[in-house]
Order: structure tokens, then C-alpha cells, then sequence
């Protein structure tokens, strides 16, 4: 199934809760096919009572702050993602950015990073992402773009102190190495961890963050399983990415908050400890990482 087939299909059963509160630390509430407040009254439910949305583009940043001033267990991130830096600069755009672009896309891009940087401000906002490197689906032609747009997020960042979330997808060498040349930022999340245990090792002893998904559950994903046995437990974060990357046994179908108990014990089994212990953790490291009360 598809990542556009997957709101379509029928949504999981709701798992067992949780013994102790769980944040969900990157969503997209709003590609879910129900309302915030369903989708709120869903999480807490089983436990799940802190949601950080995360922000793709202008348009999804500036929801996720509104949505985030509205709710109080939501708190918002914002961002370009690393695609939409080459569609800025490139051209291919559309909606708000191409009421922004000139040619060759400079005006599109300042403008846009411009509009974030203003968001960040906001007292809601509690991260800059997500951001990073996405060599998958962007080719050679906009990789330039990607790592400037990358550089400017770590600059914003550092500059209102919040917290960096990161994607990283067939990026790993180069995530790390524009990290350093920049200076990273006190506080750095690996959105959806997606390195070995070796990179694991180097995140660890730098200090930054990795955050799980779903895919820590599959079956060949073992990688991430070694790389999360070595994270440091004041290091892990757990997430849905939803409405993708759903863990076993529902892989394919919708993801949502609510399945985050799913992740929270399969990843307690892999460490080999207990489910509240990890929750307590992922609770403390959620509430250190994004600055929340």
C-alpha cells in the first residue's frame, strides 16, 4: 500500500493504554482523516498526552501554531521540509509559494524562510522542523537547495533557542557533517531514527535525540532495533509520523497517536525493560527536548 493509499484504509483498533503519559513527538494531525479534537480525545485515551505537530511548509506551519495556541496538550514545530526547498528554487510550486516566487526562486525561498522565522517567535512554537536532507525523492539538481535550506534552519534555531528536528532519508554522512560545520543547536531530534547502530554511537556521544517510529517494529528493520539498544535512554523519543508509517501489526493501514502504544512496547521489549520505565523516560526527554512545562 501506498504512503496516498494509507488515510483511506481502514483505522486500527485502539491498543491497550499505556501505564504512564507518552508524548507523541512528530505528527501530522492535519493528514488525518478526522478532527484534532477526535484525534486528541483518541490519544489520551490510551495514555498518549502531549502531541508535537510538525510543520512541512508556510501553510502547515502556520496551522500547526494556530492549532497549537487552540489545544493546550498540542505544541507546534515549523519548517520548511527539505523537499520544499528545491521546489522553491526550482519552480515547481504551487498555493502560497507560487504567489511568492520570482525567477530562479530566490524571492520564494527568503520569503518563505521569512514567514517561519516569524512563527518561531511565537510562544506555541517549541521547534524548527522538520528540516534536514531528503536524497530520496529530490535529485542531484536541488541537493544545493536542500543544504542551504538546511543551514538556514540551524541558524533559526540556535537563534530562538528551540529545538532542531531533523529528517534524514539517504542523508546520513551529510546530515552529520553540516551539522558540525554549522555548530548544531543545544537540542537536536532525529525525526523517524533511520541510521545503524554505528550512527547511533556518533548521535550519542554529540548529544542528539532519536526518535522512533513505527518502522522500529518491522521485521527487517533490525538496524534500528541494534541502534536503539545502544541510544542512551535519556537520548529516545517515540513518534507516529502519522498518518504514516504505522507499526506492526497494522502496517499499511492509517496511522494516528493513539498507536503509539504499539511502538512504546515493542521498543521496551528490545531494550529489555519495563513499559513504564521507557514511559517515564520518553516523558522526561520529551518535556527536556521541546522546553514544555
Amino acid at each position: 500500500m501506498s504512503a496516498s493509499d494509507a488515510p483511506r484504509a481502514k483505522a486500527p483498533a485502539s491498543p491497550e493504554p499505556l501505564p504512564l503519559p507518552v508524548a507523541d513527538s512528530h505528527t501530522h494531525l492535519d493528514m488525518q482523516d478526522r478532527s484534532v479534537e477526535e484525534s486528541l480525545a483518541l490519544s489520551a485515551a490510551v495514555n498518549v498526552t502531549t502531541l508535537v505537530q510538525v510543520g512541512c511548509d508556510v501553510p502547515s506551519s502556520e496551522w500547526a501554531a494556530r492549532v497549537a495556541a487552540e489545544q493546550e496538550s498540542v505544541h507546534a514545530t515549523v519548517a520548511l521540509h527539505p523537499n520544499e526547498g528545491p521546489r522553491l528554487v526550482l519552480g515547481d510550486v504551487d498555493g502560497w509559494s507560487r504567489k511568492h516566487r520570482e525567477p530562479g526562486g530566490a524571492r520564494a525561498l527568503e520569503d518563505a524562510l521569512r514567514r517561519i522565522d516569524e512563527l518561531a517567535g511565537l510562544p506555541q512554537v517549541v521547534g524548527i522542523g522538520e528540516t534536514g536532507l531528503d536524497y530520496f525523492r529530490t535529485g542531484p539538481e536541488g541537493v544545493a537547495a536542500q543544504q542551504e535550506s538546511f543551514r538556514r534552519h540551524i541558524g533559526l534555531a540556535k537563534r530562538h533557542g528551540k529545538a532542531l528536528v531533523v529528517h534524514d532519508r539517504d542523508a546520513h554522512e551529510d546530515v552529520l557533517r553540516i551539522l558540525e560545520e554549522e555548530g548544531a543547536p543545544e537540542r537536536v531530534v532525529f525525526h523517524c531514527y533511520s541510521g545503524d547502530a554505528a550512527m547511533a554511537k556518533v548521535c550519542a556521544e554529540r548529544g542528539y535525540v532519536m526518535s522512533f517510529a513505527g518502522t522500529v517494529t518491522f521485521k527487517a528493520n533490525g538496524h534500528l532495533r541494534a541502534a536503539l539498544e545502544l541510544a542512551p535512554l535519556d537520548l529516545i523519543l517515540v513518534e507516529t509520523d502519522a498518518p504514516f508509517l504505522t507499526p506492526v501489526p497494522y502496517r499499511g493501514r492509517p496511522n494516528a497517536p493513539y498507536l503509539i502504544p504499539l511502538t512504546v512496547r515493542a521498543m521496551a521489549d528490545t531494550r529489555g525493560i519495563d513499559v513504564a520505565q521507557l514511559c517515564a523516560a520518553i516523558d522526561a526527554n520529551t518535556r527536556r527536548v521541546f522546553g514544555l512545562a
